[in-house]
C-alpha cells in the first residue's frame, strides 16, 4: 500500500496577529492569495473556433453570395425578374403597333386603375444597343402612366415595371405583341392585316404569307384566310380610311373581293375618301357601300378642299390627326420629293 503524505499545519509566522500580511518578505503569502482570491476581471476568452473553420465559413458565405448574384442575373435575362425602369428610357415607337386607335373609355379605366392601385402588370421590353429599351408590349400602360405623370407631376409615374425579354429574332417581338392584344382586347381584321403588311415592309418577314403564319399561328385557317383578304384593303386604302378598325368583316371581305376584280375601284375609292371628313365610322362605311353598290362615286367630285399651301396644292387636316395633300401639282415628281424630305427628318 502506498504511503500517504501527512499534511502539516501552516506555519504561524505566515499570519500576523492583526490579520495583516507579515512584514518579512517572501512569496508564501502571495501564493496563498493567488490560490484563495478570485481574479478581479476574468481573463480574455480565447477564440475556440479553429482557423480552418473560419476560412470554411467565409468561403461558404462568398459562394452563397455569388450564387445569389448569378440567380438574379439569370432571372433578369430570362424575363423572370420585374425591373423598375425609367419611363424616359423606353422607346415606345420601337415597333410598329398593331392597334390603330385606342378606345378612350378603356384608356380612362386603365388610368384610374393605375392611379388607385399602381401598375399591376409589367410591360415587356428588349434591351437596345444604346442602353435604352424598346417596347414590345404594354403600349397602353405606357400611355396611361404618361398621362398620370403629366396630370399629377408625381415621380412614381415616371417609373415603369417591366420584364426584360430577349427575343432570338425581331419576329418574336411582333408575335408577343400580337398575342397580348389578341388576348386582352382583340384586334379587328383590318388591324391584323395591317400589322402583317407593315412587318413585311420592315423586313421582319420575307413574305405576307410567312407573316400571317407566324403572327397568327394559333388562328384557324379560315381566320387567316380572312386576314389575307383584308390585306387587299390595307394595300388599297391604308391612310385614306378614318375608321379602319371599325370596318365590319362582311363589308371588308366584299370590298376586298371587288378590289381584286377591279383595279380602278381602288383609285375611285381613294378619291372619294380623300374628300370626306366623316365624324363617324357609319358615315364612312355608308360612302364605301354606295361606291360598291353603284360602281361609281356617290357624288360628283368636288373641288379640292383644305388650305392652299402653294398654288395648286391643298392641305386638309382630318379629325384623327392625319393630313391629306391634293391638287393638280401633286404629281409623281413632287410626291418623291416629299417622301425624300420626310425620310431626311428621321
Amino acid at each position: 500500500m502506498a504511503k500517504r503524505k501527512r499534511l502539516t499545519p501552516a506555519r504561524p509566522e505566515m499570519f500576523a496577529k492583526d490579520g495583516a500580511a507579515p512584514s518579512a518578505p517572501g512569496h508564501d503569502m502571495d501564493l496563498l492569495r493567488l490560490n484563495l482570491e478570485p481574479p478581479s476581471e476574468p481573463p480574455a476568452r480565447r477564440n475556440s473556433t479553429p482557423p480552418i473553420a473560419d476560412m470554411a465559413g467565409a468561403a461558404a458565405a462568398e459562394a452563397a453570395a455569388a450564387e445569389m448574384a448569378e440567380t438574379l442575373r439569370a432571372a433578369r435575362e430570362e424575363g423572370r425578374l420585374v425591373l423598375a425602369l425609367p419611363r424616359a428610357e423606353i422607346d415606345a415607337g420601337y415597333m410598329v403597333r398593331d392597334r390603330i386607335t385606342v378606345d378612350e373609355g378603356e384608356m380612362t379605366t386603365l388610368v384610374e386603375s393605375i392611379r388607385a392601385r399602381g401598375q399591376q402588370t409589367p410591360i415587356e421590353v428588349v434591351a437596345l444597343e444604346d442602353g435604352r429599351y424598346g417596347l414590345i408590349s404594354g403600349w397602353r400602360r405606357m400611355q396611361a402612366l404618361e398621362r398620370l405623370a403629366q396630370e399629377t407631376g408625381e415621380a412614381q409615374f415616371d417609373t415603369v415595371q417591366a420584364l426584360l425579354r430577349k427575343p432570338e429574332q425581331s419576329a418574336d417581338a411582333y408575335v408577343a405583341m400580337v398575342e397580348e392584344n389578341e388576348i386582352r382586347v382583340g384586334l379587328s381584321y383590318y388591324e391584323r392585316a395591317r400589322i402583317a403588311a407593315q412587318a413585311v415592309e420592315a423586313k421582319i418577314f420575307v413574305s405576307e404569307k410567312g407573316a400571317l403564319l407566324r403572327l397568327f399561328h394559333a388562328a384557324s385557317r379560315a381566320k387567316r384566310s380572312k386576314i389575307r383578304s383584308f390585306l387587299t384593303v390595307v394595300h388599297a386604302l391604308d391612310g385614306y380610311l378614318m375608321f379602319p378598325e371599325a370596318l365590319p368583316e362582311r363589308l371588308g371581305l366584299d370590298l376586298a373581293r371587288r378590289l381584286e376584280a377591279d383595279e380602278a375601284l381602288g383609285r375611285e375609292l381613294r378619291t372619294v375618301l380623300s374628300q370626306l371628313d366623316p365624324d363617324t365610322a357609319a358615315a364612312e362605311q355608308a360612302a364605301i357601300a354606295a361606291v360598291l353598290k353603284t360602281g361609281k362615286t356617290a357624288a360628283p367630285s368636288p373641288a379640292p378642299s383644305g388650305d392652299e399651301v402653294v398654288p395648286g396644292l391643298h392641305l386638309k387636316r382630318h379629325r384623327n390627326g392625319s393630313l391629306t395633300l391634293s391638287g393638280p401639282v401633286l404629281d409623281e415628281a413632287l410626291q418623291q420629293k416629299l417622301l425624300m424630305w420626310l425620310k431626311d427628318q428621321k
